[in-house]
């Protein structure tokens, strides 16, 4: 046993299968490389990452329990990220359409944005899903130990072995997309077929969010 934890290399594989699933964030991350850059790109990851400490953070003080002892709370915040991550969904279908329409150097969506909007965007997708938290506190409790006298110390490290994960992961989508971007510059029409793409995918897992049931 390790700090507490039961069986370091089975959350350590469970955590990769798990990362490596599609996502709203991951697919964020990427489509923002893929428009924007790199730079770009590891300031939605820096979102992410706050995002997610911020939801392990609250899973191990307790919200979770809160979120199931009160459906109606739940509710709220679960809808209200089902819109938003439809909210962004219809936002790229329609920068598709103007890109399809357009020549790249017409196209808006293109340009430099504010530096900070990606980060704040991808902070707000992460933090609007208020099943993560379910999650994170249903996963990691499998591998601590309840006999440990240090809990907090066993969820540090395990939350950590997550992070490390994930920026791994983000970091090769992060510089996958950057290529990408170098492709769709010269086919203006993959691109846009590509951001409808996407566009899509986010309305869809807002609607799942949405169906989703406590």
């Amino acid at each position: 046993m390790f700090y507490g934890i039961t069986d370091l290399t089975t959350f350590i594989l469970g955590t990769i299968f798990i990362v490596l699933l599609p996502g709203p964030n991951s697919l964020y991350v990427m489509t923002v490389a893929s428009r924007w850059g790199v730079a770009a790109g590891y300031r939605g990851a820096g979102g992410i990452f706050l995002g997610d400490t911020i939801l392990m953070i609250l899973s191990a003080t307790g919200v979770a329990s809160l979120l199931q002892a009160t459906p109606a709370l739940f509710m709220v915040l679960k809808y209200a990220g089902a819109a938003y991550l439809a909210w962004l969904g219809v936002g790229l279908l329609r920068s598709a359409v103007r890109t399809w329409r357009k020549g790249r150097e017409n196209e808006p969506s293109m340009m430099p944005v504010d530096a900070s909007r990606p980060f704040r965007t991808a902070l707000l997708i992460s933090l609007m899903n208020p099943k993560a938290i379910l999650f994170f506190i249903s996963f990691f409790i499998q591998f601590v130990s309840p006999a440990y006298e240090h809990p907090e110390l066993s969820f540090l490290i395990l939350g950590v072995i997550v992070q490390v994960c994930s920026a791994l992961y983000l970091s090769a989508l992060i510089f996958g997309g950057a290529h990408l971007a170098q492709q769709f510059r010269r086919r203006r029409r993959l691109s846009a077929v590509a951001t409808g793409g996407v566009g899509g995918l986010f309305i869809g897992f807002g609607v799942k969010l949405a169906g989703a049931v406590l």
